[in-house]
């Protein structure tokens, strides 16, 4: 009986004799899988925890700490497992937020549209407008990019691009519905 515990405690020990290339390389194999599912997007924790921990086991080899460098390979490998496994469902998620997103978006941008009608329709003059039209023009560009980015299903970069349009194109709105409104045709004379 005593002779197997001791054979699996040689065994163990010579498997620690030489760097454990084999699960280094699995545990490669599975963060560039992750990263081409997406995870560095859509898992970042995750898929940095196992590049990180990749890393240590590197470093762990340049050491010749090869039970330490099993170590981390085999919990970079089981890191980038989970940071696959979490991508659908954050993708998903990242999804619904962007396309919620645009729609409010595109609904204020409307809004500033109807804002900009009503101010020009009451006498303002086209000086007073610029800055809310350009806010305008800015946000047009930035719709039509989100929309290039959820049809090339990049919800990431969607989510990012419509950062602070909403705020941006309401404060325009705001700033044209503040102008004061002149007689039609006449034009408030400038001190």
């Amino acid at each position: 009986m005593r002779a197997i515990p001791i054979g699996l405690l040689l065994l163990a020990l010579a498997g620690c004799s030489e760097p454990p290339q084999k699960e280094i390389d699995e545990a490669r194999s599975a963060i560039d899988a992750a990263k081409a599912a997406g995870a560095d997007l859509y898992a970042p924790e995750e898929f940095a925890g196992a590049a990180t921990t990749l890393q240590k086991a590197h470093a762990a080899v340049d050491e010749r700490d090869y039970r330490q460098a099993l170590s981390y390979a085999i919990d970079a490998r089981q890191r980038a497992v989970e940071a696959s496994r979490l991508v659908p469902d954050a993708r998903a998620h990242a999804k619904a937020a962007a396309e919620a997103e645009l729609k409010k978006t595109t609904d204020r941008v409307a809004h500033l549209e109807s804002v900009l009608r009503t101010a020009q329709g009451a006498g303002a003059s086209a000086q007073e407008l610029r800055a809310s039209r350009d806010t305008l023009a800015a946000a047009r560009r930035v719709l039509q990019e989100t929309r290039t980015a959820l049809d090339g299903q990049k919800y990431a970069e969607a989510n990012t691009l419509l950062h602070g349009v909403r705020e941006n194109v309401d404060l325009a709105s705001s700033t044209a519905e503040s102008i004061p409104q002149h007689a039609k045709g006449k034009r408030r004379s400038v001190p």
